[in-house]
């Protein structure tokens, strides 16, 4: 089983959010990097780029294979984790710890589409 976080949303791409004033921190969960198996390249969309629910917000490629990170919510990107790009297995070692995007948080309605940590965890075992 894989490992869910309370106080965040997340989106049926395996996306996590962590909802902060105007803006959301989006990174994968546990389950994502663990199906990716070992992450060797992170990448954002830059910093000013318009999302909107659904588009693509990075990627990330492992030993496996390359995924598209998706923007489960609409946005301006603000930042771009930085140290990721030199580290990017922090990410199987710490998912809820390492933040990939940072985006404005245009609509807030938005996050009541996401699923909580319980409806999460239920979405997974049924995988």
């Amino acid at each position: 089983m894989a490992d869910v976080k309370a106080g965040l949303y997340y989106s049926s791409e395996h996306e996590w959010l962590r909802a902060d004033d105007d803006a959301v921190y989006l990174g994968i969960t546990d389950f994502a990097q663990s199906s990716l198996g070992d992450i060797v390249f992170v990448d954002g969309e830059p910093v000013g780029s318009q999302l909107s629910a659904g588009d693509v917000a990075g990627v990330i490629e492992s030993v496996k294979a390359a995924s598209d990170l998706y923007a489960p919510v609409s946005g301006v990107v603000l930042a771009i984790n930085g140290r990721l790009a030199e580290t990017p297995e922090l990410l199987n070692e710490e998912p809820y710890a390492c933040w990939i995007v940072k985006l404005t948080l245009s609509n807030p309605a938005e996050l009541d589409g996401l699923m909580d940590a319980k409806a999460y965890a239920a979405f997974c075992e049924g995988l």
